[in-house]
């Protein structure tokens, strides 16, 4: 989860010492075989996964940030026959801790309920569509929407928070009006909207173009007004600007004397790759996200805290003022700045302009320091 409820200053500030979340994908086996899949994801495991003990000193070390949340992804985290060991380790580090598996079979009551025993507070499923000829099409794997409704029925019954996760793409842009209701209709605490970034299976045809990128995000900044489940966004940071913007005119006061905030708990301000965030592979690398795949370093050698803490990588990406482009030029840079995921996967430069922003920094909007700002800008043509 990229967005949630803090406020506060810059990556830079907020993230320095440790972040919101670590995600570890504990394997690349899954059953699906998804159309987008940023693990490019396999049948079977792989021989050079983290074993269990590693898995324990992992979990360890990210208890030396102090208490993030802590989510075990994959593939499918289920996958692994050690998955409740490793949960109940986190549990008795006292980490929040989440897990991110596939609709398969594998995704039972039974799994669920074992998790939970062992310490599992929380559990995100993924529903790219709203029926099954939509969804399955996508995960490629008939009966998968199935499997993710009974898991998430299942998670609702034992009391876990659910978290539903959708990737926005060209399949299911007509779509996600009728996901919404699905994701009410569940129970859901929370819905995570993804914005494709072409890395792993994931072409960049898929992606929605810049326009319907900001039409979709301006829509569902109308959406967390009204819906029972809390939105937030992931690789789609520019939701935070849409947000103050659209928090202003409704307010008639200027967005600049909102950026220092988290507009009423709609988004963490400065969350990014590799700015509050973390993620380890399968094989212990450390990357900035999951769908930013430069590597730092590896757990097997290299202290996780000390990586993310002062890593060159890390250290470039939680710094507004090294931004390049509309995003180095932008006034809301430091609440938002830019998917560097896509800049990267676009461009080769982690550090260039989010090419699925269609906002235009006004001449002179950010004046010395950052600190000054207009609110002039506007869309691009």
């Amino acid at each position: 989860m990229q967005d949630g409820g803090t406020a506060g200053g810059s990556g830079r500030d907020k993230f320095a010492a440790s972040p919101l979340l670590v995600i570890w994908e504990v394997t690349r086996a899954c059953d699906l075989a998804c159309v987008h899949c940023r693990a490019s994801a396999i049948p079977t495991r792989e021989p050079h996964e983290l074993t269990t003990d590693e898995g324990r000193r992992l979990i360890s070390e990210v208890r030396g940030f102090g208490r993030p949340v802590m989510v075990f992804t994959g593939g499918d985290p289920l996958k692994r026959p050690d998955i409740f060991d490793l949960i109940e380790a986190s549990a008795q580090q006292g980490l929040p801790t989440h897990l991110s598996p596939s609709g398969t079979p594998l995704l039972t009551h039974d799994a669920l309920w074992r998790a939970q025993r062992r310490g599992l507070n929380g559990i995100s499923i993924s529903f790219d569509g709203s029926n099954s000829d939509i969804h399955d099409r996508f995960r490629r794997v008939k009966g998968s929407f199935g499997w993710s409704l009974e898991g998430a029925g299942a998670a609702v019954g034992l009391g876990l928070q659910l978290q539903v996760n959708t990737t926005v793409t060209r399949h299911n842009l007509h779509d996600l009006p009728a996901i919404a209701s699905l994701v009410g209709s569940l129970e859901a605490h929370r819905w995570s909207v993804f914005l494709l970034v072409p890395t792993g299976r994931a072409a960049a045809e898929q992606q929605i173009s810049p326009a319907e990128t900001e039409e979709i995000l301006t829509w569902l900044y109308r959406l967390s007004k009204e819906a029972r489940f809390r939105i937030k966004t992931t690789e789609a940071p520019h939701y935070r600007r849409i947000t103050l913007q659209q928090q202003a005119a409704e307010s008639g006061t200027p967005a600049a004397t909102r950026i220092a905030g988290s507009a009423g708990g709609r988004f963490v301000p400065g969350m990014n790759d590799g700015s509050g965030f973390v993620f380890v592979s399968s094989r212990g690398d450390v990357h900035p996200s999951g769908f930013l795949p430069i590597t730092a370093g590896n757990v097997r050698t290299d202290s996780l805290v000390d990586l993310y803490r002062s890593h060159p990588l890390f250290v470039a990406l939680r710094d507004p003022d090294r931004l390049k482009g509309r995003c180095g030029r932008c006034e809301f840079r430091a609440v938002c700045g830019g998917s560097r995921a896509r800049a990267f996967a676009t461009t080769g430069d982690y550090l260039d302009e989010d090419p699925a922003c269609v906002y235009e920094p006004a001449p002179g909007a950010l004046l010395q320091g950052g600190t000054s700002f207009t609110d002039g800008g506007g869309m691009r043509p």
